[in-house]
Order: C-alpha cells, then structure tokens, then sequence
C-alpha cells in the first residue's frame, strides 16, 4: 500500500478511504466487523463515518457499530485514521445542529462515547453553516484540538470561497485550519473542478471524493442490469438519461480491459489533489475488488478519452467560462 499525506499534514492514509454509511441500514454488524477487519488487513488505515449515519435521529447506529469494532482492542484504534463529522440534526431541540460552539462540543463529545476512543482524528464538518461566525467555529475546533480529542479538522459539501475565508480566518488565530474537503466528485461530476479543487490545492487541503462511482452509475451498471441485476426506479431513470455515455464508457473500460468502478477510482486518483475516494462496500468482496484501481495507470490518452466521454465544466474558474 502507497501511502499518502493527508492534504499538507504529516499524516499517511490509505490512498482509498473506507466509507461505513451502509454499516447498519444495509451491512449487519458481523459482517461490517469483518470488512473493517479486512481493510486493515489490506492495509487501508483510513475510515470515514459520521454521527449521523444509520439516519435514525440522535442515535448514531453506525458511529456505535465502529465502536464496538473498536472496543475488541488488538491495536484497531493504533491502526486507524478515524474520521466523522457534525452538522447534522442530531435531534428536534434548536441547537442540536449545525455548527455552533454549543452543539460542536455536544456532537464531539456524543461521537467519542459511541465510538468508544478518547480523541478523532479528523473532525470534519458536514456542511457550511451560513448563521455561524467563524470565530465561533474556530474556538470551538481550538479548544477540541487543545484537549486533544481532535486531531485535524476538515470540511465536507464546501465552495471554494467557505475554504478559502475559513482558513485565512484560521491562519489570523495561529490555527492550522482546514486540512480537507470531502466532496462530491465522480467523472459525471466534476464541477468541483472550477473552485473548489483550486482553492484545496491553493490551501493545502487534500480532498476525498464521495461518491466516487456517481451512486453506482460508474460501475458497470450497463452490465449488470443485462445481467439481470434489476436497478431502482431512480438509478433506470439516470441510466436512461446517461445512456449514451455510459454505453461509450464501459465500451471504453472493456476496451482496455478493466472493469468500470476500477476505471473511475483510477482516474480519481490520478489527481494530485486527491488523497482518497470513499469506498461503500457492503460486502468483503466488494472492498478487495476495490485494490484493484491501485494498479491501474490510465495513459495520456485514455484520460483524454475520458475526458471526451465526461468532458465536466472545462477546467477551473474563470478559464472554463471566460477568455
């Protein structure tokens, strides 16, 4: 495993990042106990999670199921780079989201109880909060960081202009600030490209894609349901509306002989700016099936084909739109 820093910290994860959403609402515990087994035993040390997943308000589910995990001790907590979030609704009381001082300490300190461990060491926020001042947020992160149960602290679903005013704000207090952004971003999904992948690379903040095979639509999903594998209503909706270029796609991918979510996680990867892509696998063969876009070194070529196929907003801002 090729280890990358985290952004311009000293930190070394994974180059995939093992996403839990589904731990609970789709994978049972026992089998999520064993693909969290399995990830370090592949040498993925990077997990992303986030109070709010198991979306049963105020519980936690997944939080809790990673706990657990934790608590069966034999160096887990050593190995893992555990990341979560706040933001969320937590519950109906008006300050139980968002990101003031008040409910910032009241979700950390929720997050660490249900994850069994006494520090996190990347606390990331969900979502901007438009009502909040950054001076709150920032005293906030500071005084969890001085504490040490935050290590690092990251933002996810920003603009370019929230990262760039966050950490010039942070960098006036003598706070290192934002270390990285987890963003949408796929090959049918690229307009992160125009701000938001500059002002990271201008700050210093490694970005981790979600969502990396667009919710299942770069992963083959032609074949599959010529498989027989039946799709929702929604994704056959997004088939029908992508449908050419899906079918040029995975023509592509059979091309050169690989599998499409492959294809697409390379391509991700293949971005300095990137330090991992969030993987969902709901099963172990899933997550081994995954290594295999470590491997995969797209030509020149390839990625000017598939920028033919997913030609995304046309650069960064303001090239893309302007002279």
């Amino acid at each position: 495993m090729n280890y990358r820093h985290l952004g311009r910290t000293g930190l070394r994860v994974s180059p995939l990042c093992l996403g839990t959403m589904n731990f609970g609402p789709e994978t049972s515990e026992a089998d999520s106990f064993a693909i969290m087994d399995q990830a370090l035993e592949l040498g993925i040390n990077f997990f992303d999670t986030a109070n709010v997943y198991g979306w049963k308000t105020g519980e936690g589910v997944t939080e809790q199921i990673v706990g657990r995990w934790l608590a069966q001790g034999n160096g887990r907590r050593e190995r893992v780079v555990l990341a979560t979030k706040v933001y969320s609704p937590m519950g109906d009381w008006p300050n139980q989201s968002k990101l003031s001082a008040y409910h910032i300490r009241q979700a950390c300190e929720e997050s660490l109880r249900r994850l069994q461990t006494d520090h996190i060491d990347l606390y990331q926020m969900h979502h901007v909060d438009r009502e909040t001042p950054w001076e709150e947020i920032w005293q906030a992160m500071e005084q969890l960081v001085r504490e040490g149960k935050v290590i690092y602290v990251g933002s996810s679903n920003f603009a370019g202009w929230n990262i760039a005013e966050a950490n010039c704000l942070a960098q006036q207090r003598h706070f290192m600030g934002l270390v990285a952004e987890q963003s949408l971003y796929n090959l049918n999904a690229r307009m992160i490209e125009l701000e938001v992948l500059p002002a990271c690379r201008a700050f210093g903040l490694g970005v981790i894609p979600w969502s990396p095979l667009g919710g299942g639509l770069l992963g083959g999903v032609l074949q599959k349901v010529a498989a027989g594998r039946r799709a929702s209503e929604d994704m056959q909706k997004n088939i029908e509306k992508h449908r050419p270029q899906l079918e040029a796609y995975e023509a592509f991918c059979r091309e050169i002989g690989e599998q499409p979510a492959d294809v697409a996680l390379a391509w991700l990867l293949h971005n300095p700016v990137v330090t991992a892509p969030i993987i969902g696998p709901r099963t172990q063969e899933q997550l081994q099936g995954s290594l295999r876009a470590l491997e995969i070194n797209l030509s020149e070529e390839q990625l000017a084909k598939l920028d033919e196929l997913f030609p995304g907003p046309g650069g960064q801002a303001p090239e893309a739109y302007a002279w």
